[in-house]
């Protein structure tokens, strides 16, 4: 991958906003990413609004960074139009965080009806990487048949599931030591993660 780095970030509209807010604020502080390209479903949304007291799509990344950077430009769900819908756009990598089970469904099922799940499918026909941070429980077979078929389309299944062996301290601690764990597999390892070392 280049030095520079292009990443995709979407959030979709199941739980865990503090996720999608701290991956947000690592890429941003990252040094080697040069551009972000921010898009946020309707439900996602509400999501914020709930978990995070966060309202409007409007200026949403600087409330979660508490600072505008040059690096976030934030797409409406709807432009299907946009560079992120092109396979000749240069991305390096798609994170969705979370991704709900029906934005699953539609990746696995080739829908590609807005511009996430458009994103997504240009990931997998390019054969760039494509991360899908699943947020359900308990899953049915739908849900596991949707899995496979991503993942047999070549996208990684990564369930937002935090660590407890690093002994976290906050929710956040716990949010943010997943998101190291997810920025490391797209080769963006970040300093401090916790690294596990047995006696």
């Amino acid at each position: 991958m280049p030095d520079a780095r292009n990443i995709t970030l979407a959030v979709t509209g199941a739980s865990g906003s503090i996720y999608a807010a701290e991956i947000l604020r690592a890429l941003a502080a990252d040094t080697r990413v040069a551009k972000i390209n921010f898009v946020v479903s309707d439900s996602a949304l509400r999501v914020f609004a709930e978990e995070m007291q966060l309202s409007g799509r409007n200026g949403l990344a600087e409330k979660l960074l508490g600072t505008p950077s040059p690096k976030v430009q934030q797409h409406p769900e709807t432009d299907i139009g946009a560079n992120i819908a092109s396979g000749s756009y240069p991305t390096d990598a798609m994170v969705i965080l979370p991704c709900s089970m029906g934005t699953l469904a539609a990746i696995a099922n080739g829908l590609a009806s807005n511009l996430i799940q458009r994103a997504a499918d240009v990931c997998l026909k390019e054969r760039r990487p494509l991360i899908l941070c699943v947020r359900e429980t308990p899953l049915n077979r739908i849900h596991l048949r949707n899995m496979q078929f991503a993942s047999d389309a070549g996208a990684t299944i990564f369930p937002v599931i935090p660590t407890l062996y690093n002994l976290p301290q906050s929710t956040t601690e716990m949010a943010r030591q997943f998101v190291n764990r997810v920025l490391a597999h797209v080769g963006l390892p970040q300093p401090g993660a916790f690294q596990w070392q047995p006696d």
